[in-house]
């Protein structure tokens, strides 16, 4: 089989997959997929020990998108995020998506969870660190109502790197 079986017909416009990502739970396949993945996107990864964090109910939350790796296979862990809450404020972690499922919806679907989690618990803001190199990630932020606020020099290691500090007001 090839892609063009995929493809939409000539002069229709390609559908965006939807992705549903479900509420990471505190057991192996979620603890251990995130912090797989996190190896391969951070330099400083989560251990899945820490995911646990994101479990815990009024402490933090944390959503995840898989997808099978070949057909007949367990589904593995392509996308996570989690988010820290303190009083009426949340602040995500990390969002990540594996390398071979970027740019297909995953990092937007896990944002609209975290979002959408947030105004259920009436949170006023999240906030959240990002590269400054990391353009991409900025856009989705600021597709999603996320603005700069304020710099961290310095605040990523290996490589060392400054950060955006980016707010999203929630209404």
């Amino acid at each position: 089989m090839t892609d063009k079986m995929n493809a939409p017909a000539e002069g229709q416009k390609a559908k965006r997959p939807r992705y549903r990502p479900v509420r990471m739970q505190r057991i192996p396949a979620h603890l251990e997929g995130a912090a797989e993945l996190e190896k391969l996107c951070f330099s400083n990864p989560w251990s899945a020990k820490s995911m646990e964090l994101l479990t815990n109910d009024g402490i933090g939350v944390g959503y995840l998108c898989t997808a099978p790796d070949a057909p007949n296979a367990e589904p593995t862990v392509t996308a996570y995020g989690g988010m820290l809450i303190t009083v009426d404020e949340g602040q995500i972690t990390n969002i990540a998506v594996h390398p071979d499922y970027r740019r297909k919806g995953y990092g937007a679907a896990i944002l609209q969870a975290l979002i959408r989690h947030a105004k259920d618990a009436k949170l006023e803001s999240i906030s959240l660190e990002v590269r400054v190199s990391n353009e991409a990630a900025i856009r989705l932020y600021e597709t999603y109502g996320f603005e700069k606020v304020g710099k961290r020099p310095g605040f990523y290691q290996k490589p060392t790197e400054d950060a955006y500090v980016m707010v999203c007001k929630i209404k």
